[in-house]
């Protein structure tokens, strides 16, 4: 038996009991285990040895218990002693007496060793995952601050300060972040998911409850649960709703959640790459939740339909285009934060001197799919086209400046003639 043999195998017990999150109890337990199981393998039974486990020392002990027989009734080596060899150990022992005597390394045997001190570094690696397994499980839902440690095309590694690998994926990420080897940034623990027996840290910086979670750590009101928020709907990077309540009459919610200043907000919008934020304040009346929820825009009036979960809002012309919102993004965010299906529409008792005409009568002069990009910006009459200038009609919906010029120029000849 060779030294480095020993010392290899204290050094991985050694290595066991400086495991973190794991209770004593359960160290204990599993490394009793793996000692019975090599006696069991080597003697056949561990039913007479006591295993001594030191953790603060990080070694242990194993204790044989023989019974004294004469020298010609000896039968079974490991649970009997002779007299002989008892009184080796002390000249005072009889027949029938027990005998404690410790089982050293060297006794056990070259190949037993080595496969005590594999079994312990797998249970070591075992328990490793199932504690960041369970330790994560548990904080689904909390923000993490983490340091980016590899950038790959379809998601980042990151550490934490405690050495875990964690997972960022490209599809959690905001479409603006652009990440940088070293920097520290913050996420929520979405999913703890097991692949091949390995635990995966999933983060997300795109969930709702990220920027529930920000709320949470800017407003203390929310923290203390003074103010609830109700709901969030959100488009990462590009804009967010958040209705908010607050329970204590004396607190404004929206106030709290800006903060003097924006101070509050602002702190949010800056980790959250400019995202656009509108805070509202929740009111039972969905009517008026509705009109909320569809700000910037000023509404004029809302018909509901609780049938069909449906609402049908009328607003100025000049308002259609901040309802709906770049792609529609502003009315969808709506409609996703109330639970209604909201349909948009002009007051019919505007006064013009021209009568304005609905763009999807231009089908036959315009493709349906340049049709759909201008209602796309909010654009869903002639009127509201012609408004916007040349240059902005480009910029916005993104199409070839001669079908830009080509649409004006129809438009425009609608009116003329």
């Amino acid at each position: 038996m060779k030294a480095y043999e020993n010392l290899n195998l204290i050094e991985t017990f050694s290595e066991f009991k400086e495991l973190k999150n794991i209770d004593r109890a359960t160290m204990m337990s599993v490394l009793e285990d793996i000692f019975r199981s090599m006696l069991i393998k080597k003697y056949e039974t561990d039913e007479n040895f006591d295993v001594i486990i030191n953790i603060d020392k990080g070694d242990f002990e194993i204790w044989r218990n023989r019974v004294v027989v004469a020298n010609e009734d000896l039968m079974d080596l490991n649970k009997e002693i002779s007299l002989t060899n008892a009184q080796k150990i002390d000249s005072d022992y009889e027949v029938g007496e027990e005998v404690t005597d410790e089982v050293k390394l060297k006794d056990i045997g070259r190949r037993t060793i080595l496969a005590l001190r594999q079994n312990l570094t797998s249970r070591i690696l075992e328990l490793e995952k199932d504690s960041l397994y369970n330790k994560y499980k548990e904080r689904v839902g909390e923000i993490v601050t983490a340091d980016v440690y590899q950038i790959w095309k379809k998601e980042a590694l990151l550490i934490d300060d405690e050495g875990n690998e964690l997972l960022l994926p490209k599809t959690e990420q905001i479409p603006s972040d652009r990440l940088r080897k070293g920097e520290a940034i913050k996420a929520v623990v979405a999913r703890v998911e097991m692949r091949n027996n390995t635990p995966l840290i999933i983060l997300s910086r795109i969930s709702p409850v990220f920027l529930e979670r920000l709320f949470e750590l800017e407003v203390p009101e929310i923290y203390d649960g003074l103010i609830t928020i109700k709901k969030i709907a959100r488009s990462a990077g590009e804009r967010a709703k958040v209705v908010v309540e607050s329970y204590d009459d004396r607190i404004d919610p929206v106030g709290a959640c800006v903060g003097m200043k924006g101070a509050r907000i602002h702190g949010i919008v800056r980790e959250l790459k400019n995202e656009n934020i509108d805070v509202i304040n929740y009111t039972s009346n969905i009517q008026l939740l509705i009109t909320r929820a569809l700000s910037p825009a000023k509404i004029t009036s809302v018909k509901i339909t609780e049938e069909d979960k449906r609402a049908e809002v009328f607003l100025d012309a000049d308002e259609v285009s901040k309802a709906i919102g770049r792609g529609g993004l502003n009315i969808r965010l709506a409609s996703e934060l109330t639970n209604y299906e909201i349909d948009v529409f002009r007051n019919t008792d505007e006064v013009e001197e021209d009568e304005d005409v609905d763009i999807e009568e231009f089908e036959d002069e315009i493709d349906a799919w340049v049709i759909e990009a201008l209602k796309g910006i909010g654009c869903d009459t002639a009127k509201s086209v012609l408004t916007l200038s040349r240059e902005e009609l480009i910029t916005r919906t993104d199409l070839e400046e001669e079908t830009v010029d080509e649409i004006i120029s129809i438009l425009k000849s609608e009116f003329e003639d």
